[in-house]
C-alpha cells in the first residue's frame, strides 16, 4: 500500500499495487478473457501489479539515469561491440521474458502453467501493467513478439523450426531478442524508396546499406526490408529478409552498430544506427512482397503501440488522482475543488477510451486470426485508429497528470517527467501522425474495413441498456462519423487533409459504443456516464462561451472508485442537446 504520512504535505503513492487500486481492469477482463484463463491469471496480474508500483517502478527510474553505452572493442584490443546495459534494465528483461513471458505467450503453451498459447487480450493485460513502471522495455517486448509473428506466418519452415524456441523461450539466458531495421535516411515512411540492397548469396542474400533508426539494436534476429539486385523500383521491389546478429557456426555476421542515439525517452532502452556490410541474411516470404509482409509486423507494433500508450495514460490519471485525493489546500483536499475535478475528468476519458479499445482491437485480432474473415478488417481498421489516437492523447494526458502534482511532478525524482518523455514516442514510432491516419483511409478504400466497423459498432449498441434519448444521439452520432469518413475516403488525394479529423471521429465514437456495452455487461452506471461524456466532450459540437457554472451532480463520484448507483439504462448526459 502506498504510505501517507498525515503530517506530510507530499502525497507518495509508490508502493501501491497498480492492478488491485485499479477500480477498473479486473471487471472488464471478466470480459475480455475466458472464466477460466481469467482466474488463473489472477495472481499474476496481481504480483504485476505490485512490482509495477514498487521494485520495478524503481528499477525502471535507476534505467532512464543510466542510458546504454556502446562498447567497441574489448580490452585486449579486439574488435567486439557490444551493448553495455545498466543491471537494473537486465533485471527488468528477466522480469518481462523470464518470469512473465510476455514475448512468448503468444506463440506457445505453458507460461504461467497454461495449456495453450493465450489470446491477444491476455498478453496486453499484463502489458498494460508493465508498462505503467515501465516502456522502454516494451519495445523490445514488442518487437521479439512481433517478429516471431511475422516469422511463424511468412518464414520457411526451416527458419521456423531453427529460431522459434529461442524467440520464446523463458529461461534468459537462452534468449533471442527481435528487432526491425526498416528506417533508412531517405526511406522513413516511404519505404518505396529503400535503398539497402540485398545480393544472392547460395541459400541466402548479402545485405549493404544504412539503417537510421534501429531500436534494440543488438538484438539476436531483426527483420530487415531491402531491394534485390535488379529488382523493379518502387514498393514492388522491396523484399523482406531476416538478419542474425550471429550466423549459426558461431561467428559474428558482417554489420556494425555506428552510434547509439541520444534519445528524448526511451531512454533506458538501445537505439542506434546500422551500417550493413554483407551480412548474411536469409529471404522471409515471397520476394518483392516485403512491405505487405512487413506490414503484418508493423501493425503488430502499432497495436502495442496502442497498449503502451494507454498504459502510460492510465499510470498518469492513478498518479493525479492520488495526490488530488490526498493532498489538501485551502482547506479542502484537491478533489473537492469544483476545477481540479474538471481537469481529472479530462484525463480520465482518453485514459479510459484507450484501455477500451485495447480490449476491443487485441479481440477483434483473436477473432481475425483464429480465421474469422470478417474480424480482418475490423482488426485492420480497430489498430490504426488506436495507434494515432491514444498515442497523441497520452502526450496530453501525462502532460496535464503532471501539472496536479505541480512543481514536485517536473522534478525528476518522480515518475511523471518519464511519462511525459516517454508518451512523445507513441505518435513518431511505428508512422507518425499522418502516416498512420492515412493509413486508416487506406484501410477503408483498400480492404473494406468501414461496412465491418459499422457493423461491430451498431451490434455494441444494439446490445446496449442505452436510455431512449441516449440511444438516439450514439446511433446519429455513429452514423455522422462513418459517413464523413466514407466520404474522405471516395476523395482521394483531396480528402487526405481531412485524414486526421475523419479518424478521430471513428475512434471516439467506437470507443464510446464500446464502453457503452461494457457498462451494460458490468451493471455500471459510472462506466456508462463515461461512455457518453467522449460523445458530449470528444466529439458534439460545444459552445466555448456558454457553460454552465453548476457543477453536474454526478462529476464527484464519477471520479470516486467503484461502478456508481443506479441502472445504466437510466444515465442520460445529453438533455442540454
Amino acid at each position: 500500500m502506498a504510505v501517507t504520512l498525515a503530517a506530510h504535505p507530499v502525497p507518495d503513492q509508490r508502493g501501491a499495487n497498480l492492478y488491485t487500486t485499479d477500480p477498473d481492469l479486473g471487471a472488464l477482463l471478466d470480459l475480455y478473457l475466458p472464466a477460466d484463463l481469467r482466474a488463473h491469471l489472477e495472481p499474476h496480474l496481481v504480483e504485476l501489479g505490485a512490482l509495477a508500483g514498487g521494485v520495478l517502478d524503481e528499477l525502471a527510474q535507476v534505467a532512464d539515469k543510466h542510458p546504454p553505452t556502446l562498447e567497441q572493442r574489448t580490452r585486449t584490443g579486439v574488435d567486439a561491440q557490444r551493448i553495455v546495459k545498466h543491471p537494473a534494465y537486465v533485471e527488468m528483461e528477466r522480469l518481462a521474458f523470464g518470469r512473465f513471458g510476455l514475448a512468448a505467450m503468444s506463440h506457445r503453451a505453458g507460461v504461467f502453467g497454461w495449456p495453450a498459447p493465450m489470446p491477444a487480450a491476455a498478453k496486453y493485460a499484463l502489458t498494460y501493467l508493465f508498462v505503467q513502471a515501465e516502456f522502454g522495455l516494451c519495445c523490445p517486448l514488442s518487437m521479439t513478439d512481433s517478429l516471431t509473428r511475422t516469422l511463424r506466418k511468412f518464414g520457411d519452415p526451416a527458419l521456423v523450426e531453427r529460431y522459434l524456441p529461442m524467440l520464446t523461450t523463458q529461461t534468459f539466458d537462452d534468449l533471442t531478442q527481435g528487432a526491425m531495421f526498416m528506417t533508412e535516411q531517405g526511406a522513413g515512411s516511404d519505404v518505396a524508396a529503400t535503398a539497402t540492397r540485398a545480393v544472392p548469396d547460395g541459400d541466402g542474400f548479402k545485405l549493404h546499406g544504412d539503417k537510421w533508426f534501429c531500436s534494440n539494436p543488438d538484438a539476436g534476429l531483426a527483420m530487415v526490408l531491402a531491394r534485390i539486385d535488379g529488382a523493379p523500383a518502387g514498393m514492388k521491389g522491396v523484399s523482406l529478409f531476416l538478419l542474425p546478429r550471429t550466423l549459426p557456426d558461431g561467428s559474428a555476421n558482417a554489420y556494425r552498430i555506428v552510434r547509439l542515439k541520444d534519445k528524448l525517452g526511451t531512454r533506458s532502452m538501445a537505439s542506434g544506427e546500422i551500417r550493413l556490410e554483407g551480412a548474411r541474411a536469409w529471404l522471409v516470404g515471397e520476394a518483392g512482397r516485403g512491405f505487405p509482409q512487413m506490414a503484418d509486423m508493423v501493425n503488430n507494433s502499432r497495436l502495442s503501440n496502442g497498449v503502451r500508450a494507454a498504459g502510460l495514460m492510465r499510470r498518469a490519471v492513478s498518479e493525479a488522482l492520488f495526490v488530488a485525493r490526498e493532498r489538501r489546500a485551502f482547506g479542502r483536499r484537491l478533489i473537492e475543488l469544483p476545477l481540479m475535478r474538471r481537469q481529472l475528468l479530462k484525463l480520465l476519458l482518453p485514459a479510459e477510451q484507450a484501455r477500451t479499445m485495447v480490449f476491443q482491437t487485441a479481440e477483434a485480432l483473436r477473432r481475425a486470426d483464429a480465421g474469422e474473415r470478417a474480424a480482418y478488417p475490423l482488426a485492420r481498421i480497430l489498430t490504426p485508429l488506436i495507434k494515432f489516437r491514444a498515442c497523441r492523447d497520452a502526450r496530453k494526458v501525462t502532460g496535464d497528470a503532471m501539472e496536479v502534482r505541480g512543481g514536485c511532478g517536473y522534478i525528476e525524482d518522480w515518475a511523471d517527467p518519464r511519462l511525459v518523455r516517454d508518451a512523445h514516442l507513441g505518435s513518431i514510432w511505428e508512422g507518425t501522425s499522418n502516416i498512420v491516419a492515412l493509413d486508416v483511409l487506406r484501410a477503408i478504400r483498400r480492404e473494406g474495413a468501414l461496412p465491418a466497423l459499422d457493423q461491430h459498432l451498431r451490434g455494441l449498441l444494439a446490445d446496449a441498456p442505452l436510455h431512449a434519448a441516449a440511444r438516439a444521439t450514439f446511433e446519429h452520432t455513429l452514423g455522422r462519423a462513418l459517413a464523413f469518413a466514407a466520404r474522405v475516403a471516395e476523395a482521394e488525394s483531396n480528402g487526405d487533409a481531412l485524414a486526421r479529423q475523419a479518424a478521430s471521429g471513428l475512434y471516439h465514437v467506437a470507443a464510446a459504443s464500446a464502453m457503452a456495452w461494457e457498462a451494460g455487461r458490468l451493471n455500471s452506471a459510472r462506466r456508462m456516464q463515461l461512455a457518453q461524456l467522449v460523445l458530449r466532450q470528444r466529439v458534439l459540437p460545444q459552445d466555448p462561451l456558454g457553460g454552465d457554472d453548476t457543477e453536474p451532480a454526478w462529476l464527484p463520484a464519477l471520479l470516486e472508485a467503484g461502478p456508481g448507483d443506479g441502472r445504466p439504462q437510466d444515465v442520460n448526459l445529453f438533455e442540454d442537446r
